[in-house]
C-alpha cells in the first residue's frame, strides 16, 4: 500500500478510541470499515515517515463521512460497496482500489481541513472514477 512504516499495529489499537463514534449504516460492517480506514491510515502515516498516530485514522474516518451523524446518502451508498468485504485477506485487490481514492495531497491535509472539506464538497476528497 506504498512505503512500509514502523509500528504499523499501533493503527489497530487506535480503532478502538474511534467505535463509539463511528456512524455506520445497517448494511456496513465495523470490521471493514476499520480495516479499510486503517489501511488509509497507514498510507498517511507512510507519507509523513513515521508510525500511525489517532490524526491518520481521524483523517480516513472523516473522509469518507464515519465521524458523521448525517454523511449524504450518496457517500453512504458508495461507500457500502468499496468497503465490502475488505476486512477479508482475499480481498486485496478491493482494499488497494480503496485506499487508491485518496490522493496523497488529500492525506497530507489537517483533520479539520478535511472536516471543513467534507462538510462543503465531500467528493473534493475522493477519486470516485
Amino acid at each position: 500500500m506504498g512505503y512500509q512504516g514502523p509500528d504499523q499495529g499501533y493503527a489497530l489499537r487506535l480503532c478502538r478510541l474511534f467505535r463509539e463514534r463511528i456512524c455506520v449504516s445497517e448494511k456496513e460492517d465495523l470490521a471493514d470499515v476499520e480495516r479499510g480506514c486503517v489501511q488509509i491510515a497507514l498510507k498517511r502515516a507512510s507519507l509523513f515517515g513515521r508510525a500511525p498516530v489517532v490524526h491518520d485514522l481521524e483523517v480516513a474516518y472523516r473522509i469518507w463521512g464515519f465521524l458523521d451523524d448525517d454523511a449524504a446518502d450518496e457517500l453512504i451508498q458508495d461507500r457500502g460497496k468499496r468497503f465490502e468485504g475488505v476486512s477479508e485477506a482475499h480481498h486485496y485487490v478491493e482494499t488497494r482500489m480503496l485506499v487508491e481514492t485518496v490522493r496523497e495531497e488529500i492525506l497530507m491535509l489537517s483533520p479539520g481541513e478535511i472536516e471543513e472539506r467534507h462538510a462543503v464538497d465531500w467528493t473534493s476528497l475522493l477519486e470516485l472514477s
